[in-house]
């Protein structure tokens, strides 16, 4: 192997140092959080509610996900699925308290606590959360092989992808302090790729594991779902011609028109529109009663 920096094939730029070193602030918008070293930066202890299931989270789109997945679960009949969902500002450091590193030693929402258990088990990483919860309650994950198999395929599939879309595209389209076409055309080409995938496969199925709804698509839904309607990245749906992806939007539009879709997108919201902003939620009434809309009135 050659010990020539492959660097040294490219016009003159930034010059790759033989060890990398850390430049605080040299990060776009998240430069304020953004470390190479994990573990807490504070001592805090984590809120706790009166259900088992205690949610720490913020309405990305990984925190979606388990909002989407927890409010489908409940709209099912399922009672013990009740639970306390609180507000980490992740603008402001809460993810590095000491209690939310205890529950997520990586420091990402969304994180999740069941205290139903002999001892409270700590979930974290939005798919296994995801996995969690369909083991627990038996819903969401088809149970015949094959759709079994199409569920979990897909599962894994947005969380190996969901870098390039969230990390990559959105990172250097929105939120990097310079535009960088090289990176923009890199993450643009495999976000189109995979959009792509998505409408080739959803041309023969209703839903990602075939007839039924699934975890699979509670997954993919907060992230595609959200760019296929325009709702991500500023003007990046109109610069990825999602428009275009016929079959994305269908499936699309008829997730987002499930009631429990609606409420989990409220759930640990601090944008958008107030009347869907709901910062907390601790109880079902929570979304006739406390969002931002209602409380500042």
């Amino acid at each position: 192997m050659s010990d020539k920096n492959p660097a040294d094939n490219f016009p003159a730029g930034y010059q790759v140092p033989k060890v990398w070193t850390w430049e605080k602030g040299n990060g776009g918008q998240f430069a304020n959080i953004n470390r190479p070293i994990a573990g807490p930066t504070h001592d805090k202890e984590l809120p706790v509610g009166k259900h088992p299931l205690q949610l720490y989270s913020l309405a990305t789109p990984n925190g979606v996900k388990v909002t989407i997945m927890l409010e489908e679960l409940l709209a099912a009949g399922h009672k013990g699925a009740e639970y306390d969902a609180w507000l980490i500002k992740i603008g402001d450091g809460d993810q590095f308290g000491s209690g939310f590193v205890e529950v997520n030693p990586n420091s990402k929402i969304p994180a999740l606590l069941d205290r139903s258990t002999a001892e409270p088990t700590r979930v974290f990483e939005s798919g296994s959360i995801l996995l969690y919860l369909a083991r627990k309650f038996g819903a969401f994950l088809p149970q015949e092989h094959k759709a079994h198999t199409e569920t979990m395929n897909w599962l894994f599939w947005q969380m190996a992808s969901a870098p390039y879309l969230g990390g990559g595209f959105g990172h250097f389209y929105a939120y990097a302090p310079i535009h960088i076409q090289y990176a923009i055309d890199r993450f643009s080409m495999e976000v189109k790729r995979q959009l792509d995938v998505l409408d080739r496969h959803l041309g023969t199925h209703r839903y990602m594991s075939g007839d039924e709804y699934s975890i699979a698509d509670i997954a993919i839904w907060p992230w595609y779902g959200n760019l296929a309607q325009g709702k991500a990245y500023g003007e990046a749906g109109t610069f990825l011609e999602v428009e275009s992806y016929k079959n994305v939007q269908r499936w699309t539009a008829e997730i987002a028109a499930r009631p429990a879709v609606k409420r989990g997108r409220m759930v640990n919201r601090v944008f958008g529109e107030p009347s869907e902003q709901l910062r907390e939620r601790h109880d079902a009434s929570d979304f006739e009663t406390k969002t931002a809309d209602k409380i500042s009135s």
